[in-house]
């Protein structure tokens, strides 16, 4: 080797450590000089969806953490089936059928492209589109910049989020085991839980072991739910859904605190946030103190955004997020 090339190879270390990563960091603006507009794009699509569905927002903000915890955060959620690789993420039963919003990710990624024809990763626009649901669902409440480089996967398997998405009848240990493999911890988990005050939920999620056995769910929500609810729900049959918060569902705000409190939720999961003396302080320190949960809830959803993350020569940007680029 040149003694040239030497030197350069010796900086290299010094630059990045003695375990020499791959990796860039994400960064924020990194479209400024590439695609200045991007972020903008971004953000008028998703205030147009929410107008019409505030649903469209729960949706986007639910769909980055079924991203970010299977393979990081590489858009592989969004890969259809193809005759190589017919079973995806998104038929995985964690996604299958509650996961939505694929159309409204198109219809991003169109506007998009637009503008900046193969500039803006998928994983990107995800990160992005979550984040202005963030802002929009807490009217301004919740507001933060979202690095970004990401860029997208190749590979997406059924199989995966089985292996990281937990469900919702989950206990305590489970929940926050699987947040710490993934770089998060028990307040993450609390934090993040707080997405449970918008959206909607399939009664087969909770059906079983909410209201079919015993459990500690307030009486009067109970009732209601059967009302709403076949005893026999399953994914796929007679499956109706339900507001996760009856009292605010299309706000994004610390209602959902309050609700734990009072046993007034759908999910083992969310009740396992009362089941250990740390999470529940933390969830009586959301529910009680203003301003407390947002902006905890801000630095959550970059913490969770920069999970496993490809970046600059990994993966690809797709031109459809639906499919990988083959060259």
């Amino acid at each position: 080797m040149a003694a040239s090339a030497l030197v350069a190879s010796a900086l290299l270390l010094l630059a990045v450590g003695c375990h020499a990563s791959p990796y860039w960091p994400l960064e924020i603006g990194f479209y400024h000089d590439k695609c200045p507009q991007a972020e903008a794009v971004v953000k008028g699509v998703m205030e147009h969806a929410i107008s019409q569905n505030p649903g469209n927002g729960a949706a986007m903000i639910r769909m980055l953490f079924h991203d970010c915890f299977v393979e990081g955060c590489d858009a592989s959620i969004f890969l259809d089936p193809t005759p190589f690789s017919p079973t995806p993420e998104k038929l995985s039963p964690p996604n299958d059928p509650s996961v939505r919003g694929f159309e409204l990710i198109d219809a991003i990624k169109d506007a998009v492209e637009a503008a900046c024809p193969g500039v803006v990763s998928c994983a990107d626009i995800l990160a992005f589109a979550a984040r202005d649901a963030s802002c929009i669902l807490s009217k301004g409440k919740v507001s933060f910049d979202m690095p970004s480089g990401r860029r997208d996967g190749t590979f997406s398997n059924a199989s995966e989020p089985l292996k990281f998405l937990v469900p919702p009848t989950s206990n305590l240990k489970d929940l926050v085991d699987s947040f710490v493999v993934k770089g998060l911890d028990a307040e993450d988990l609390v934090i993040l839980s707080g997405a449970h005050t918008i959206g909607r939920s399939h009664c087969s999620s909770f059906v079983s072991d909410r209201l079919n056995t015993p459990s500690d769910i307030n009486g009067g929500l109970a009732w209601f739910l059967r009302s709403q609810c076949p005893a026999d729900a399953t994914p796929g049959g007679n499956d109706p859904v339900v507001m996760q918060d009856m009292v605010t569902p299309n706000d994004l705000d610390r209602q959902y605190y309050k609700n734990v409190l009072k046993h007034k939720v759908l999910f083992t999961s969310d009740a396992a946030l009362l089941t250990s003396e740390e999470t529940a302080r933390m969830v009586a320190d959301n529910a009680n103190i203003p301003g407390w949960w947002e902006g905890r809830f801000a630095k959550s959803m970059v913490k969770m955004a920069g999970v496993e993350v490809k970046t600059g020569g990994q993966g690809q940007i797709r031109k459809n997020c639906r499919a990988i680029n083959y060259y």
